[in-house]
């Protein structure tokens, strides 16, 4: 069975997701291609899609969303999941005691909804790095009361990323089309 892990990062953090999707995906017996969303234009040829985006402002990158909006009959024909990077820190909940990640969902989650049906999406947590912010972003840095509200580090959880494909490569298991 193939599958397509497409991704839209720009500073490198969710294409490690992406690429530990794939990788753990591979592990399963999939045959998996893990690739940046702006250099696809289209998507068939694939009998499951992960797309995964990090997210700006409840946004998911411009790249992702084309890909997503480009292709959409193909993913909802597919089994196709849904995932986001983009929350700092290691709180579980905000000061009002939502659910962070829950909080921190792109607004394209409910829209993709409708429009490609995932079988499931996820949130995680994602990277930041003073030193490796550029362009416009670079005001973060220049501002020390933005900078210091930024949690810095990497905050990707591992085991949950993992955990997560492994719950997509038992579905794709289950289906019918991969019992052959």
């Amino acid at each position: 069975m193939r599958v397509l892990v497409a991704y839209a990062s720009k500073y490198g953090a969710t294409e490690g997701i992406a690429r530990r999707i794939g990788k753990r995906l591979g592990e399963r017996g999939l045959e998996v291609d893990v690739m940046d969303a702006k250099e696809l234009d289209e998507s068939s040829g694939y009998d499951a899609y992960v797309v995964g985006s990090a997210t700006y402002e409840f946004n998911w990158r411009k790249p992702a969303r084309r890909f997503v909006e480009r292709n959409a009959e193909e993913l909802a024909a597919k089994p196709t999941w849904l995932f986001a990077s983009g929350p700092l820190g290691t709180e579980k909940v905000d000061k009002d005691g939502n659910d962070v990640l829950k909080g921190a969902e792109p607004k394209q989650f409910a829209k993709y909804e409708e429009l490609v049906h995932p079988r499931g999406t996820q949130v995680f947590r994602g990277a930041y790095h003073h030193d490796k912010i550029r362009g416009a972003d670079r005001m973060i840095v220049w501002m020390p009361a933005l900078r210091d509200i930024m949690p810095e580090g990497d905050f990707r959880e591992w085991d949950a990323v993992d955990a997560w494909a492994g719950s997509i490569a038992d579905a794709l298991a289950a289906a019918p089309s991969a019992q052959g």
